[in-house]
C-alpha cells in the first residue's frame, strides 16, 4: 500500500505549483497553473482542480499546506498582509476556500521554502541556516536552532530589505539602500544605465569581457556579500543557501565572485567560514515546505 502524501502549494507571482510528497520525501506528483492574481476564485477553481487530479492520481491527502507572499503570523490559516501583489488574498482562510475537511496550515512562501531546502535539499542537516532568493526582489528567511523565525508579525527574514547604503534612495518598504535595490532583477535597466533589461543579459556580456557590464555585477555581488557579512553577524548561520533565478543561471560568476569578497568582509573569529552554497529544490522549494510544514502541523 502506497504511503500517504501532503500537498503543497505555493502561490506565486506568475505560477502557482503544486506538489504530493510522502513522509519520506517522494513526490509522487507535481503540477503547476498560471496565477491568475486578480480573481481570488478563478485562482482557487485552478488549484482546487490540481489538488483533485493530484489525488485522482496518488490518493486522499493527509493534509494540505499553503505557501503565500506576504506577512504570515504563526499558526496562521491565513496571510494577513498582502499589499501590492495578490491582494484578493489577503485574509482569505484557505481551509474553507478548498473545501477541505482537515485545518490547511499557511506559511509564507520565502520561509515555505528554506523549510523544503531544510527537508530534502541544501539546508539538510543545518539547524542554523539562512536562504536568500536572488529574483526579480530578494527574498529570505531564517532559521535559528531549527526553527524558522517569523517575528511579531511574520516580517522576519525579509533580509532583501537591510539597508547598505545610507542616505540612499528608498525600496518598496522604505528602506534606505537595500541589499534588493543592489543587487535585484526589478531595477537592473537603471543600474546598468539603460543598456541591460535583464540581469540575464548583463551577465551574457560579463561572460563576453564587456566592461560595463563587469563593473556593474561586481559591484552588485560586492553589495550582496557586505550584506552576508552583516546577517551573518546577526544571525550566525552554519549555512547560507542562495536561491532564485539570478543566483541559478549566474553559477559560478556569482559564487567564485562572492568567495573573494567574503574573504574580505566576512568575520571569521575562530577561522571557520559561512558555507555559501546554491539551492538544490529549485522553484518547487516552496510547495514541498508547505507540505512538509502541513505535515508537521497536523501530526
Amino acid at each position: 500500500m502506497s504511503s500517504p502524501v501532503a500537498i503543497g502549494v505555493d502561490v506565486g507571482g506568475t505560477y502557482t505549483k503544486l506538489v504530493a510528497v510522502t513522509a519520506d520525501g517522494i513526490v509522487r506528483s507535481r503540477a503547476r497553473v498560471e496565477t491568475d492574481g486578480g480573481s481570488a476564485e478563478r485562482l482557487l477553481e485552478s488549484v482546487r482542480s490540481e489538488i483533485t487530479a493530484a489525488e485522482q492520481r496518488v490518493g486522499q491527502a493527509a493534509c494540505v499546506g499553503v505557501a503565500c507572499p506576504g506577512l504570515v503570523r504563526r499558526g496562521a490559516v491565513a496571510v494577513h498582509w498582502m499589499k501590492g501583489r495578490l491582494e484578493v488574498l489577503e485574509g482569505l482562510e484557505w481551509q474553507a476556500a478548498l473545501g477541505r475537511s482537515a485545518p490547511v496550515p499557511v506559511i509564507n512562501d520565502a520561509h515555505a521554502a528554506l523549510l523544503g531546502e531544510m527537508w530534502l535539499g541544501a539546508a539538510r542537516g543545518c539547524l542554523d541556516v539562512v536562504l536568500l532568493t536572488l529574483g526579480t526582489g530578494v527574498g529570505g528567511a531564517i532559521v535559528s536552532d531549527g526553527r524558522i523565525l517569523a517575528g511579531a508579525t511574520g516580517r522576519a527574514g525579509h533580509l532583501g530589505h537591510i539597508a547598505l547604503q545610507v542616505p540612499g534612495p528608498r525600496d518598496i518598504v522604505n528602506t534606505p539602500g537595500s541589499l534588493e535595490d543592489a543587487i535585484g532583477n526589478h531595477n537592473i535597466l537603471a543600474r546598468s544605465n539603460g543598456l541591460f533589461a535583464s540581469t540575464e543579459a548583463l551577465l551574457a556580456a560579463h561572460a563576453q569581457g564587456d566592461a560595463h557590464a563587469s563593473q556593474v555585477w561586481q559591484t552588485s555581488v560586492r553589495c550582496l556579500a557586505a550584506g552576508l557579512a552583516s546577517i551573518i553577524n546577526a544571525v550566525d548561520p552554519a549555512r547560507i543557501v542562495l536561491g532564485g533565478g539570478i543566483a541559478a543561471r549566474a553559477g559560478r560568476a556569482l559564487f567564485d565572485l562572492l568567495d573573494d569578497y567574503m574573504h574580505e568582509y566576512e568575520w571569521r573569529p575562530t577561522l571557520d567560514r559561512v558555507e555559501i552554497v546554491p539551492a538544490s529544490l529549485g522553484d518547487e522549494a516552496g510547495a514541498i515546505g508547505a507540505a512538509w510544514h502541513a505535515m508537521e502541523r497536523t501530526a
